[in-house]
């Protein structure tokens, strides 16, 4: 997203997605076997496409409460470096999204007050604000992550290389894709 934004005059906004729930049951063996053998071709797309290492965090954890402070950082300017750490942190730190401690520094570092923390992750308005970009996703059907949305109606459901990214985004800004639905 960000070599996008670099290239082409574009505006990245980033919605809640929630894909393990708390509560939810554990991962059958067959999705997490499905999960570790496309690992090794995510990490050869990333470090060819970024030059970065991966260092994935759990896969089994709630990511409800980087939601929830996202949009927590969002409401106070921070939204952007918020999101950016917390990516860093599970995709190249191998750290759990949903531990409060690790969430508390990233707020921190971003100096923003980081107080009542667990309150916001439990009944705020910005952990509605989540609930209810987790309720769209769900309305859509969107279950991959991630799953880019370009003009508000063009899906690109699943991690994609840039090239693909790059091609939706100049076909919109010629007006080749609106050219194809009339």
């Amino acid at each position: 997203m960000e070599k996008l934004k670099d290239n082409y005059d574009v505006e990245v906004h980033w919605r809640a997605f929630q894909l393990r729930p708390a509560g939810s049951p554990p991962m059958s063996p067959d999705k997490l076997a499905m999960i570790k053998r496309s690992q090794p071709m995510l990490a050869q797309r990333v470090k060819q496409d970024m030059g970065l290492e991966l260092n994935q965090g759990p896969l089994n954890g709630n990511s409800f409460p980087a939601l929830a402070l996202d949009k927590y950082a969002l409401a106070q300017g921070k939204g952007e470096e918020f999101h950016k750490a917390v990516m860093e942190a599970y995709w190249l730190q191998a750290k759990a999204i949903d531990d409060l401690e690790m969430l508390k520094g990233i707020i921190e570092e971003l100096g923003l007050p980081a107080d009542n923390l667990e309150g916001i992750v439990q009944d705020s308005e910005y952990s509605w604000a989540a609930k209810a970009d987790i309720s769209d996703a769900q309305m859509y059907g969107l279950n991959s992550v991630p799953s880019l949305v370009f003009n508000n109606k063009y899906l690109v459901p699943g991690a994609q290389p840039y090239e693909v990214l790059k091609q939706v985004v100049e076909k919109l800004q010629s007006g080749d894709i609106e050219a194809e639905e009339e």
